[in-house]
């Protein structure tokens, strides 16, 4: 169960990385293009990649990952830093998504410097992630956040960071 999970896991990222990785160049496309059957035919095929491939693809790898956390035990700290990555890698498929959005409107543009940023925002984080999966590096959490990785630390911070936080009883 847990190898096949893994296949669904590694096929859902590929397909999610690929197509946060093309979207850009999809959106580069744009310029230039009057209203008419070219900039249709564009804005289907990058509706196509967003909606149809890329953000299914992104929900399965995150339902397969959190379910492989599960049933392997995955609690380390280069493990924390990776999910801190693919919220990050979320949160720029979340601006892909935007873009798209303004993109074919009638004054839509995505310029050159736009695409090269967002271009490198995705293969940056991606090979993070490849990198910090398979080098598995030995993190301190001692370094940064002493307390927080033993029980009762998380509340401990937030009572330092926010003041006292309790539950209203009704």
């Amino acid at each position: 169960m847990t190898t096949l999970l893994k296949f669904i896991h590694l096929g859902a990222i590929a397909i999610w990385s690929g197509g946060l990785i093309v979207l850009p160049f999809l959106f580069r496309q744009r310029l230039g293009l009057t209203p008419g059957a070219d900039l249709d035919r564009l804005h289907r095929i990058t509706r196509l990649v967003y909606v149809e491939l890329t953000s299914p693809a992104a929900f399965v790898a995150i339902a397969s990952g959190t379910a492989l956390i599960f049933l392997q035990a995955t609690f380390v700290e280069w493990f924390s830093l990776k999910m801190v990555l693919v919220g990050i890698m979320a949160m720029l498929h979340v601006v892909a998504g935007l873009v798209m959005l303004h993109l074919f409107l009638p004054d839509g543009h995505f310029g050159r410097l736009s695409s090269i940023a967002l271009t490198s925002a995705y293969v940056l984080v991606i090979v993070a992630i490849i990198w910090i999966v398979l080098a598995k590096p030995h993190l301190d959490s001692t370094l940064f956040a002493p307390h927080l990785f033993e029980p009762g630390g998380l509340a401990r911070w937030l009572h330092q960071s926010f003041g006292d936080t309790r539950m209203p009883t009704p």
